[in-house]
């Protein structure tokens, strides 16, 4: 798996990096009426993409927190309510053992 993240990324830097060189051209971008932004436009659209992605990611890794302590909370609560075998016991398994002294 670690093989396919990888190559996806590779794949992704390759075309990030066509991208740059094909549209390296000043862009002008104006936000208010006296606020002008002069840049790139792979810097633009990277950091439009960078914005509209940090919400989505902010949402999943905060859902897999969550579920992750919920997870826990449930193993630990299996476990403490999970009898512990008593101590000098035989099992039915080692009362039908053949040639065990306490059958």
């Amino acid at each position: 798996m670690q093989v396919v993240r990888t190559i996806v990324w590779v794949l992704v830097a390759v075309v990030l990096a066509a991208f740059t060189l094909a549209n390296w051209q000043p862009v002008t971008v104006h936000i208010w009426q006296g606020l002008v932004l002069e840049t790139k436009l792979p810097a633009l659209v990277i950091g439009a993409f960078g914005l509209g992605l940090l919400p989505s990611w902010l949402l999943y890794r905060t859902t897999r927190w969550r579920l992750g302590r919920r997870i826990m909370s449930l193993e630990n609560s299996l476990l403490s309510r999970t009898p512990a075998p008593p101590l000098g016991t035989t099992t039915q398994f080692d009362a039908a053992t053949p040639g065990n002294p306490a059958a």
